[in-house]
């Protein structure tokens, strides 16, 4: 496992790192006992940070992942949790006023079972007004920084241009880390345009859904996914494609999203041990750039289309 630094942080976290997402059963149904052991799993070989939410699940995803956590050294690994984004009962909700976010903290640490939280993210601020993100939210997630409650402070969301916005809104050294995703893989690259920027503000950059929340893998999107219906037949012709040559897309996506080295770790989500054990043994090697080519030759002028760029 690579291992790289995180912005200014001092965190050195693995290239390929786990959303906690899928134990929520945001996805599909969820066997705890699964869920709890694709957690022992990962950190077994070398995944160090784990990102997680109370809205995945509604509060469930971190649950169970406290169950699998209190079975683990908290020095084998680095947790992310986030506030703003919650829902109950099949309601979502947001709520991005400073009182809940600082009595979030201390819940989602109740359920997660632990007394510190390393990195905690304002979560998707597409909902929230910026203003009130910047003006309010981040400080009372930079206070619980100052009272040692937890370590950094970082921002997430779809739309790369809010983060943008945030991070040179705040004072300086507030944000320290962007959460991104469906931004650095196949079928989208947007999230270069942005890393000199980052960069130059010591913000540590994550991505996820390396496989674009299943555009890239052989089973298909989901029917609630908002792509495009021509990026959704390239992206399925690019995966028959590979399977030619038995070469699944799924390791060739997995290959590509870790392979930047600007980018300090790319999520994935799993409740299986088996998948978990598979992507680890994808990024290995490197792609293959012939293949690579022939794949965004395939994908061409749908790569435009993308959801995500929108």
């Amino acid at each position: 496992m690579e291992y790289r630094e995180l912005g200014r942080t001092g965190l050195r976290v693995s290239a390929l790192s786990l959303g906690a997402s899928s134990l929520g059963g945001v996805f599909h149904s969820l066997k705890e006992a699964d869920g709890i052991r694709a957690v022992h799993t990962a950190v077994e070989h070398g995944i160090n940070f784990i990102d997680v939410s109370p809205y995945y699940g509604h509060l469930k995803a971190e649950t169970v992942l406290g169950k699998a956590l209190r079975e683990i050294p908290r020095d084998r690994y680095y947790l992310s949790t986030k506030v703003g984004r919650y829902g109950k009962d099949g309601v979502n909700t947001w709520d991005y006023s400073a009182k809940r976010a600082h009595d979030s903290v201390f819940e989602s640490m109740e359920r997660l079972g632990v007394d510190h939280i390393d990195l905690i993210n304002v979560h998707d601020i597409e909902f929230a007004d910026l203003h009130q993100v910047v003006g309010e939210t981040l400080p009372a997630l930079v206070e619980l920084r100052e009272q040692g409650v937890v370590s950094h402070v970082g921002i997430t969301d779809l739309q790369l241009e809010n983060l943008k916005w945030v991070v040179e809104h705040a004072p300086a050294g507030t944000v320290e880390t962007v959460l991104s995703f469906c931004h650095y893989c196949l079928c989208d690259d947007k999230l270069l345009d942005y890393l000199d920027f980052l960069e130059a503000k010591g913000v540590g950059v994550i991505n996820a859904s390396p496989l674009s929340m299943g555009l890239l893998s052989r089973r298909g999107t989901p029917d609630w996914h908002p792509a495009p219906d021509a990026l959704k037949r390239a992206c399925a012709a690019a995966a028959a494609y590979c399977d030619t040559l038995d070469y699944p897309i799924e390791r060739l996506a997995m290959q590509y999203a870790v392979g930047n080295p600007r980018i300090a770790a790319t999520l994935f989500s799993s409740t299986s041990s088996e998948n978990i054990l598979k992507n680890l043994s994808y990024i290995e090697d490197a792609p293959d750039p012939a293949l690579l080519d022939q794949v965004r030759d395939i994908i061409g002028d749908a790569f435009a289309l993308t959801w995500a760029n929108t």
